[in-house]
C-alpha cells in the first residue's frame, strides 16, 4: 500500500546511519506500523549504494515481502498480530501467537518479558545476510515494566551490527531510560486534502465524513469502510442511537460501539458550548438539551471502556447503551450504571 505522506519521516530514519536505536512517534492511522516496516525494509535492503531503498527488488527484499528475512525480529503482541496478519515466520520468533500449542488461551495484548528476552539472544547473533540484525518493537507501549527494563542494555549497548526501532503513539508511556536512549523520529500527519485524495484513490465516496469519523486519520477511516461502515452510515448513527434503535450497530464489537457513542457525547457537548461538531456532520445532530447530563453520560462511558473485554450480554449491553444516550440527550440522568462497577452487570 503506497502512502506517500510517509516520505519525509522514512527519510530522515535513513539519514540517521549511526542510529542504533530509533523511537518512531506517531498514530497508528497515519500509517505507524507501515513507516516502520519501510525504515527496517530499507536498513535490510541490498540494493547497490545510491538506488533508492528499499528496492524490491533483491533477495532481501523479496525475503521481506515473504516475511522471511533471516535478520528482521518483530516484537508485536498476539493479538495485534492476529488483527494484522502477521505470520511468525522471522527468525527467532516463537509461534505460540498463532495458536500453537496454547490451547484457547486468549492472545495477549503485551509484549511479554520472555519475547523481549528471546530478542535480545537473537539479536547478539551474527547476521546471515551481512548487512545487519533488526528489531522492530511494535508498539512499544506494550512493553510492561519487565519487558521494557529487559531491553535497556541492548538499548544503550547493541551488539555490532544491531539496530532497534520501537514504535510508539504515546511516548510518554514508555520508561524515560528507553525514550532517553533512542533518536526521535516523527510521523507528520498528511494534509486533509492528501488524505482526501488517497482514499478517494481507495474507491471511497464522501471521504471527508470518514475521516472526520476517524480524527483525520486515513488508514482509520479506509478500515471503517472495509467494516463496512461508509459516509452514510455512519451520518445517520445519531438519529438511530437517539431513536434507540439497536440494529445500527449490527456486527459491531463493544469497543467500536462505545468509541462512537464517546464521538457522539463530545459532540453534543460541543454543540451544547456553541461550538462546532467534530467527529458527525452538524446536520445529522439535533441539538441537546444541556451539557450536565451529557457530561455525565461521558464520565460513564469512559468507565464502560476500561471493561470493554467484560464478557457482555452484547445485545442487552447496547440496549442500555441506548437508553443512557437518548436520556442524556434529553438532559436527563440515566436510569442505572452499567458495567462492573455499576448496579447492572448485563453478563452473557
Amino acid at each position: 500500500m503506497d502512502l506517500p505522506w510517509l516520505a519525509p519521516a522514512i527519510d530522515r530514519a535513513l539519514a540517521m546511519p549511526n542510529a542504533h536505536a530509533l523511537l518512531l512517534h506517531g498514530a497508528a492511522g497515519d500509517g505507524l506500523y507501515e513507516c516502520a516496516q519501510a525504515i527496517t525494509h530499507a536498513w535490510l535492503c541490498e540494493a547497490d549504494a545510491g538506488l533508492a531503498r528499499p528496492c524490491g527488488q533483491c533477495g532481501a527484499c523479496r525475503l521481506l515481502a515473504g516475511g522471511m528475512h533471516p535478520d528482521l525480529h518483530r516484537l508485536l503482541p498476539e493479538d495485534l498480530r492476529l488483527q494484522l496478519g502477521v505470520q511468525t515466520g522471522d527468525a527467532g520468533e516463537g509461534t505460540d501467537g498463532e495458536g500453537g500449542g496454547k490451547g484457547k488461551r486468549k492472545p495477549s495484548r503485551q509484549i511479554r518479558i520472555d519475547e523481549v528476552r528471546a530478542a535480545i539472544d537473537w539479536v547478539a547473533t551474527t547476521s546471515s545476510r551481512g548487512r545487519a540484525k533488526v528489531v522492530l518493537v511494535h508498539p512499544a507501549e506494550a512493553m510492561n515494566l519487565q519487558s521494557a527494563s529487559a531491553l535497556l542494555k541492548t538499548l544503550e549497548e547493541p551488539p555490532r551490527g544491531a539496530r532497534l526501532l520501537l514504535t510508539a503513539a504515546e511516548p510518554a508511556q514508555l520508561l524515560p531510560t528507553v525514550r532517553s536512549r533512542c533518536q526521535v523520529v516523527r510521523l507528520v500527519p498528511p494534509a486533509a486534502e492528501v488524505a482526501r485524495r488517497w482514499l478517494q484513490d481507495q474507491g471511497l465516496a464522501q471521504p471527508d465524513v470518514l475521516l472526520a469519523a476517524c480524527s483525520q486519520r486515513p488508514l482509520d477511516a479506509l478500515a471503517m469502510a472495509a467494516a463496512g461502515i461508509d459516509a452514510a452510515r455512519w451520518a445517520a448513527l445519531p438519529a438511530a442511537v437517539l431513536g434507540r434503535q439497536p440494529a445500527a450497530f449490527s456486527g459491531w464489537a463493544v469497543p467500536r460501539v462505545i468509541d462512537a457513542l464517546h464521538k457522539l457525547c463530545h459532540d453534543g457537548m460541543a454543540l451544547a458550548a456553541g461550538a462546532a461538531p467534530r467527529f458527525f456532520p452538524s446536520p445529522a445532530l439535533p441539538r441537546p438539551a444541556t451539557a450536565a447530563a451529557l457530561a455525565a453520560w461521558s464520565r460513564d462511558l469512559a468507565r464502560q471502556a476500561r471493561h470493554a473485554d467484560h464478557p457482555w450480554n452484547e445485545g442487552l449491553l447496547i440496549d442500555a447503551l441506548l437508553a443512557q444516550a437518548s436520556a442524556a440527550w434529553a438532559g436527563r440522568a440515566a436510569d442505572r450504571a452499567l458495567g462492573p462497577e455499576g448496579s447492572d452487570t448485563l453478563e452473557r
